[in-house]
């Protein structure tokens, strides 16, 4: 088995972490085991609570439904269903800052109807 080497920097605690994680496990699960707390919610890639950005090296997140292709090629990731796959460095979101982007541009501008559009009209 590979582990690999990564920094995670906290952005709302001013904490630098640096850990070894396994390629096979979720890198929010392997940094807990660790004694690093980062933030979370629901555990199954749906929420953007444990949004991440990738400084350097690549995570593998095919579980991850609540982030979209264009912000995963902008470098976010969910570390609650993210795997690594180099070594890592990764920062913190600011609150919301990822859900923001997701979602956002459907909230508070009198375009949701019922339910989210599913593409732009």
């Amino acid at each position: 088995m590979r582990y690999y080497n990564v920094i995670i920097h906290d952005r709302q605690k001013g904490e630098t972490y640096r850990a070894q994680v396994p390629e096979n496990e979720y890198l929010l699960t392997s940094l807990e085991a660790q004694g690093i707390a980062l933030p979370f919610a629901c555990r199954n890639g749906c929420c953007t609570t444990c949004g991440v950005r990738v400084q350097r090296g690549e995570v593998l997140q095919t579980e991850a439904l609540g982030i979209s292709a264009p912000l995963r090629a902008a470098g976010y990731a969910l570390v609650c269903v993210g795997y690594a796959r180099s070594d890592l460095e990764l920062t913190t979101q600011d609150e919301d800052e990822l859900y923001e982007l997701q979602f956002g541009q459907y909230f508070g501008k009198g375009r949701v109807r019922v339910g989210l559009p599913l593409e732009e009209d």
